[in-house]
């Protein structure tokens, strides 16, 4: 059985690559996520543990192995990763139902 992934976590390394192909947008974009994740009006804990949630959404499992190493190095407990998590699973839920509203409304509009 492999247990080679889609997904090789030895990519996540390989990040700063994108800039072979496209320097100046790379450039644009590494500033741009730098500048994001400096201390501001939250914290940089809080904004990981955002990070993390936002990741888990967008199921992107790189994200997840930074994000949650990073809060981890921030300090955050793994009770409180878990609820960033149901946090996030909560909105994306009822981001899927609320969109039951608009079948509804046609369901209704079809059987008039």
């Amino acid at each position: 059985m492999s247990s080679k992934t889609y997904y090789d976590p030895a990519d996540l390394k390989k990040f700063g690559d994108i800039a072979e192909w496209n320097e100046n947008l790379a450039n644009k974009f590494f500033d741009y996520y730098g500048d994001v994740f400096k201390p501001g009006a939250l914290t940089a804990r809080e904004k990981s543990l955002i990070a993390l949630a936002v990741s888990h959404t967008i199921q992107c499992p790189y994200c997840i192995d930074a994000y949650t190493a990073d809060t981890m190095e921030k300090g955050c407990s793994e009770e409180e990763m878990m609820e960033a998590l149901h946090v996030a699973g909560a909105i994306r839920g009822g981001a899927s139902l609320v969109h039951g509203v608009q079948m509804m409304n046609k369901a209704k509009k079809i059987s008039m």
